[in-house]
């Protein structure tokens, strides 16, 4: 192989001999340091040297005529100290190839949560719209901490509600916590642990009050969806989920033991839901559709329905009670149970809910219970504190 003392003249002028795809010249000044001359007229900056176990590695430096000549021969001189301390900078160049990039493992990520997430659409939804546009490409040994707080906080900035900006920090995070656990190349920490996260107070409390239930009960029996009044009347009777009844099956329902199993809910894991004789008259009225397996179905498909959004909006709104949402009839159930005496815990357990601090929310609404109790302590002691002067 041809060797020459290389500068900038010689790059410039060195062409490929006719017949050859391609031509090596080596500099004579600082080992290792080439040039490589192709057929096309293309000409490449390598370092070459032989690593510790003796094999010829090749480290590109450059292109020539994107670096000048003088960048080539310095970055050159560096490699050589490298090598000559033990360094290899090709494998280290291949270590850096090795670790994937976010989009890579966000398709992992994906893969192993549709194995179990109900939520999974939404899952997709957020790294899709909100993650991949902004680290997609990145390599995951160059996701750091402080870049990912500033996206978050600019996140913020686009006016997405604390709670969306929440759900991508924990998506995010779980990309990474699932990288630690498989070993993926590159990823020794999660960059999201320990980014500090602004107080969320997503608690709204919107309560039906007794003649509110009423007026929204003349105005479901009027809705077009024959299904409706039964559909809010057993939310307001069970306190379950909207999804947990669409998807409610006869084989589940035990009118004779007043039961009814949710086999899997929000929580991961399944319950039982007591039926008050109310609820049971709705379900005894429901029609029986051929051999179909739900209680509540779409007419038309015998599958659950995938909403009810535009017959609860007409209802609620020809009700009057235009900011109230459908999940407010599930708080709204466990309100007037609590009003009723009912403690906590067992409202707690009716609403299925994994700890008693999930109740919690509904303790300030035992007002009349507890007026009830003051009441009855006053009467009781049969004295009066504020005597007629």
């Amino acid at each position: 192989m041809p060797k020459a003392k290389l500068d900038n003249t010689f790059c410039l002028t060195a062409f490929c001999p006719e017949g050859k795809s391609k031509e090596t010249f080596y500099d004579t000044i600082t080992t290792g340091f080439v040039l490589e001359v192709r057929s096309s007229g293309g000409k490449t900056y390598y370092m070459r040297y032989n690593d510790k176990h003796d094999r010829q590695r090749q480290h590109k430096i450059g292109v020539f005529g994107d670096i000048t000549f003088d960048q080539a021969r310095k970055e050159a001189k560096r490699l050589r100290s490298e090598i000559t301390l033990g360094g290899d900078p090709a494998a280290v160049k291949e270590d850096v190839k090795a670790v994937p990039t976010y989009a890579e493992l966000a398709v992992m990520h994906l893969a192993h949560a549709k194995t179990y997430q109900r939520s999974y659409d939404t899952t997709e939804m957020y790294v899709r719209r909100h993650i991949l546009p902004r680290w997609g490409k990145v390599r995951l040994t160059e996701i750091r901490q402080q870049d990912v707080a500033q996206w978050l906080a600019l996140k913020a900035g686009e006016g997405l509600a604390p709670a969306t900006v929440e759900k991508i920090r924990v998506t995010f995070g779980r990309s990474f916590s699932l990288a630690l656990t498989w070993g993926t190349p590159g990823v020794t920490r999660n960059p999201v642990v320990g980014i500090r996260r602004p107080a969320i107070n997503n608690a709204r409390e919107r309560f039906l009050s007794v003649e509110e239930a009423r007026r929204l009960q003349k105005a479901v029996a009027a809705s077009r969806n024959t299904l409706l009044p039964a559909i809010v009347g057993l939310l307001l009777l069970t306190g379950a989920r909207v999804s947990e009844l669409l998807n409610a099956e006869w084989q589940h329902v035990d009118l004779e033991r007043r039961a009814w199993l949710i086999p899997t809910s929000k929580t991961g894991k399944s319950r039982h839901v007591p039926l008050s004789q109310a609820a049971i008259g709705i379900i005894e009225q429901l029609p029986r559709v051929g051999r179909c397996q739900y209680l509540l179905p779409n007419p038309v498909t015998l599958k659950p329905f995938t909403t009810i959004k535009h017959a609860w909006q007409k209802a609620r709104d020809d009700a009057g009670l235009h900011d109230l949402r459908i999940h407010d009839l599930r708080h709204s159930a466990a309100s007037f149970m609590i009003n009723s005496g009912v403690d906590l815990f067992a409202v707690g357990k009716v609403l299925g809910h994994a700890s008693y601090q999930s109740t919690q929310r509904y303790s300030h609404l035992a007002n009349d219970t507890l007026l009830a109790a003051v009441e009855a302590g006053a009467a009781k002691q049969k004295i009066d504190w504020n005597p007629a002067v």
